[in-house]
């Protein structure tokens, strides 16, 4: 059957119609809204390459939250910017940590919200990689080899530190070998297997972070990260790393960054049977602000472009910059 008695566009003929047989929806419950927290007192600066994303001490942070909760997101992204930086990272682990201090307070003012905790070290340490490095010198320059294994010990007691803290989600990011069997250990060992574990399992060394490096503060000092996270050419080799991270225990799996690799969402989606997570990074969000404020694109409607074709791509969690923005659109609808 073909035109005429096939007509496609009858059933595009007005909004009842089109809301009626859409394939994909986005929910308000569908985002994350991520939130860097920094030492000081009446901390609140706008990230300049982020338009709209702010840095919040722990006395400012309140009023941030509190418009997250009354926009109906159920859960934040917590980054941290310490005090201080070492060679190990170890405010990433201490009990009175930033992610910690701010997990505490939120939790106080609003439990029901979900409170997801970033587990990596590279805002803490001061050279700025995702693990502990053997550094040496030659040529005159510094190098280094990020120590896999003896990172883990280190990954681990800040997962538990910050489950102690009252985090619900443990979301690791290292991308080192064995991290999430290592995470999940010891969460397990220290009473916490009720609290499930959302692997940043399949994150490539992309272009796209760079504004989320000045956010963070955790640009390598030396070198690169393509030592442990993805070659973005590789497509079959985000198979295997789903596939351990599924059989060492964890309970969601992440894509990271997600625009660009929408066919990998949806390679995973269709491979495993856990729930997907897009992370709509800060590159992302900054290109569109950018041009948004350029009036060249009309913002509105190319996040919500965006943000439904990570949905169909497979994801059924987004993290994003824009998940305020994206929640008020939605009540408008």
């Amino acid at each position: 059957m073909s035109f005429p008695l096939v007509r496609h566009r009858r059933l595009r003929q007005s909004v009842g119609i089109r809301n009626m047989v859409r394939e994909t929806v986005l929910h308000v419950n569908d985002l994350v809204q991520p939130i860097f927290v920094a030492y000081g007192e009446g901390v609140h600066n706008e990230i300049s390459s982020m338009p709209g994303v702010y840095h919040f001490s722990l006395d400012t942070l309140k009023p941030e939250v509190d418009e997250i909760v009354a926009l109906g997101i159920p859960a934040v992204l917590l980054f941290g910017i310490p005090e201080t930086k070492d060679s190990i990272g170890s405010s990433a682990f201490a009990e009175d940590g930033i992610v910690q201090e701010a997990t505490r307070l939120i939790k106080q003012w609003y439990p029901d919200l979900l409170v997801i905790a970033d587990t990596c070290l590279c805002e803490f340490t001061d050279h700025g990689h995702c693990g502990m490095v053997h550094t040496f010198e030659r040529d005159g320059q510094m190098h280094g080899d990020v120590i896999n294994d003896a990172s883990l010990e280190l990954l681990v007691q800040t997962a538990v530190s910050q489950a102690k803290a009252g985090a619900d989600i443990i979301a690791p990011s290292n991308m080192m070998d064995g991290f999430v069997q290592a995470i999940r250990i010891g969460l397990d060992d220290a009473g916490f297997e009720h609290v499930p574990i959302m692997s940043y399992a399949v994150k490539y060394a992309s272009a796209f972070y760079g504004p989320f490096r000045e956010a963070a503060d955790s640009a390598p000092q030396f070198g690169d990260r393509k030592t442990y996270q993805m070659d973005p050419a590789n497509a079959r080799e985000a198979l295997r790393e789903a596939e351990s991270d599924v059989l060492e225990g964890a309970d969601m799996l992440m894509v990271k960054p997600a625009l660009a690799y929408m066919d990998i969402m949806r390679t995973i989606k269709d491979q495993f049977d856990l729930p997907l997570v897009a992370y709509n990074v800060s590159g992302e969000y900054s290109m569109v602000k950018a041009a948004a404020m350029q009036g060249w694109i009309n913002e509105k409607a190319i996040v919500q472009e965006m943000l439904t074709g990570m949905k169909r791509a497979g994801a059924d969690i987004i993290i994003t910059y824009f998940a305020k923005d994206a929640a008020r659109w939605l009540q408008e609808r």
